[in-house]
């Protein structure tokens, strides 16, 4: 997987402050590098928690996919962050890693590090794993193609 795709993709990226994808591994196991620019702070210059939240998340799905291949979307189907330092504009590394995986359902765990590796953020999800070619049918039908 490749930050390259989609139109719709490419923006999103974009709007993250996608650097590179690092790593992904087979195993279940993904690090992405992303920058933290002052446009994504609030007061005092630290960044929204939104944006930590949707590195670590992309992170846990990007393992999901390495794992489980390209036909699969993960769908998260439940979300936890814990906030352990202010991230501030720079340079950061998401990482996700698969802590139990089923056949549908899998667990996986994250965590958001500055360039230094100090650990900022740290993350679980509960993710299900749907059919790609399914999740894009619905999208297509639901925007009738405007996507």
């Amino acid at each position: 997987m490749s930050a390259a795709g989609d139109s719709g993709g490419d923006a999103l990226y974009r709007t993250m402050g996608l650097v590179r994808i690092v790593e992904l591994g087979a195993e279940g196991r993904a690090v992405i590098e992303y920058e933290a620019g002052p446009h994504m702070c609030h007061s005092g210059g630290v960044v929204q928690g939104g944006f930590v939240t949707g590195w670590i998340d992309a992170a846990m799905a990007h393992a999901a996919i390495a794992m489980n291949g390209e036909g699969v979307t993960p769908m998260t189907l439940e979300l936890k962050i814990s906030f352990f330092a202010p991230v501030r504009p720079g340079r950061v590394f998401a990482e996700g890693w698969v802590e139990r995986a089923g056949r549908k359902t899998c667990f996986y765990e994250g965590c958001l590090k500055d360039a230094e590796g100090r650990v900022l953020a740290k993350g679980s999800s509960t993710i299900m794993l749907a059919d790609r070619a399914r999740v894009e049918a619905a999208a297509w039908a639901a925007t009738g193609g405007s996507q």
